[in-house]
């Protein structure tokens, strides 16, 4: 059994930043990396829009860079993940998890950073092309396709959003809604409807993402005749959700209906006393590597603050 002040789960820009604040802080952090280490970025080409970076940076460098910085300050940085937890409901209680491995660990604070992994459709071609033009974030990798033609999969409040941001930038968008409608807000129909450059294509669904190394067209597949067509597209967006990497958690912390961790006011404190959540696990509106790692921070902060709180931390 070890015993530790604070443990991270989760390695993207939100446990990394968390651990450099803690380790700095004197908090010993030890981090579990998670199946994804480095989490989504991992998956990105390029991060255009992270403060600090004016010529840009692709996304598994960002990440390993992250690593280093908090292991200059000590951090324990661990392959693995976390297969269950025991959380103390008492203030000043010891946490307890155990590892993939089967190693028990007692623990004053556990920061959360699992964050949440992007819904696909799970068709080969689109898998085999991630990163290479098929991305689930507009807002993150649209730029690259200015002025050309995209295409976006996605019905909800999410796809409208997405699909007039990229149609802002891009020659043309062509909108794929698997039903003969669409889940948005009638706020949000109304602006994709209202948008020339966004073909809206309903019953509609890809069959095949066309190309070897990137992303050079889709062909489209109507699900109510069975007909198909072919586009040529330089990029393809996926906006059909997010799911909260929150499983172990379920029944211990308070969620709300997706199954995102609920955080106190404007901190990042759970329900349960010494435990906190930061970054996409507990964020649904922005989804951004700099929020992700302002929360990493505030996590940090918080838990040095509540350890400060329970007498006798370092045993003395």
């Amino acid at each position: 059994m070890e015993k530790l002040e604070t443990l991270i789960i989760g390695s993207g820009p939100a446990g990394y930043t968390a651990a450099i604040y803690a380790a700095r802080a004197d908090l010993k952090p030890v981090i579990y990396t998670g199946l994804e280490p480095g989490g989504q970025l991992t998956t990105t080409t390029e991060v255009d829009n992270f403060p600090g970076y004016p010529k840009g940076i692709d996304g598994p460098t960002m990440m390993v860079q992250l690593q280093e910085q908090a292991e200059r300050f000590g951090t324990d940085v661990r392959v693995g993940f976390i297969n269950s937890v025991d959380f103390s409901s008492k203030y000043g209680g010891i946490h307890k998890v155990i590892t993939d491995s089967g190693k028990e660990i007692n623990t004053r604070s556990i920061i959360i950073s699992t964050g949440a992994s992007a819904k696909y459709l799970g068709i080969p071609s689109e898998q085999r092309l991630r990163g290479g033009g098929v991305s689930a974030c507009a807002v993150c990798d649209g730029f690259f396709y200015k002025g050309q033609e995209v295409a976006l999969v996605g019905g909800g409040d999410t796809a409208a959003e997405e699909a007039t941001y990229l149609a802002k930038i891009c020659s043309k968008v062509t909108m794929l809604v698997r039903k003969d409608h669409m889940r948005a807000s009638k706020a949000m129909q109304h602006r994709v409807n209202n948008t020339p450059n966004i073909d809206l294509k309903y019953n509609t669904e890809i069959d095949e993402v066309l190309g070897e190394k990137v992303v050079e067209g889709i062909r489209m597949k109507n699900n109510i005749t069975g007909s198909t067509e072919e586009i040529k597209i330089t990029g393809l967006f996926i906006a059909i959700g997010h799911k909260p990497n929150t499983e172990i958690f379920k029944g211990k912390l308070e969620m709300d209906q997706e199954g995102y961790i609920i955080t106190k006011g404007k901190s990042t404190s759970t329900n349960i006393p010494g435990v906190f959540a930061s970054g996409d696990v507990q964020d649904k509106e922005y989804r951004q590597a700099v929020t992700a790692a302002g929360t990493g921070c505030m996590a940090a902060l918080d838990a040095e603050r509540y350890l400060q709180s329970i007498p006798n931390v370092n045993g003395s």
